[in-house]
């Protein structure tokens, strides 16, 4: 769901276009869902569920669909319970990966991963067995419209751990506790738009592989990626 940042690399989604686009926007629907059961259905209220909405937005999920994804949890017809289940393994070359789900059935989430990572010559690995070489991290990513040294000095004062420019974007890198904090403060500063805004996870370590390798665990990616359980994919491989 995203592909602005230099995380683009290790958490990599498919471009919003046609089929893709509904897929993407329906797992964010689902994460919404989620984070307004379990709280308030107000984000000013909700720290989940304003990061949900925030996540979305950065996508151009319709506020229409957004709204509507937040009243579905509210309502009284809605009784899917979801899950969250993270399966850790191995792709080609020995690339870690970390698969987060949302699930409303254990056991067909299970299967469906499991083949798509043997399938690849994969194979998953036991709870903690790759998360360890991550790093939980914020991505905050805008337009290089809004005056340089005013985003960096309002960043890097909120508690950003970096600021870079590439291309026509701003890359901003947190802390997983000080994200919402830069977040505020961008948009204080002026900041109306944002490429991207998550938290996410950086590998520690990173694997090299040839071109052929990388183009394995790519499809290892994008195959997991169709999977409607599947919310988000992190893995290691270093891509030139």
């Amino acid at each position: 769901m995203s592909g602005h940042s230099k995380w683009a690399t290790i958490h990599r989604k498919k471009g919003l276009i046609d089929a893709a686009r509904g897929k993407v926007f329906q797992k964010l629907a689902k994460e919404i869902m989620v984070a307004a059961k379990a709280g308030s259905p107000d984000p000013n209220q909700n720290a989940a569920l304003r990061l949900a909405v925030d996540k979305a937005k950065a996508q151009n999920m319709p506020k229409d669909n957004i709204q509507k994804a937040i009243e579905k949890a509210s309502g009284i017809g809605d009784s899917t319970n979801y899950e969250t289940i993270r399966y850790e393994g191995y792709g080609h070359g020995g690339v870690a990966f970390m698969v987060d789900c949302l699930t409303d059935n254990r056991n067909r989430t299970a299967s469906q991963v499991r083949s798509v990572f043997t399938k690849a010559g994969g194979n998953l690995g036991t709870d903690g067995s790759v998360s360890y070489m991550f790093t939980r991290r914020g991505s905050i990513v805008i337009p290089s419209d809004y005056e340089e040294d005013t985003m960096m000095m309002t960043a890097l004062d909120a508690g950003a751990l970096d600021f870079e420019k590439e291309d026509s974007t701003y890359l901003i890198t947190t802390e997983a506790e000080t994200f919402t904090a830069v977040k505020d403060a961008l948009e204080q500063a002026g900041v109306k738009e944002f490429l991207e805004c998550e938290l996410t996870y950086i590998p520690n370590m990173e694997v090299t592989l040839d071109e052929e390798g990388q183009e394995k665990v790519h499809k290892l990616v994008d195959a997991l990626e169709d999977l409607d359980d599947v919310q988000d994919v992190y893995y290691n491989l270093k891509e030139d």
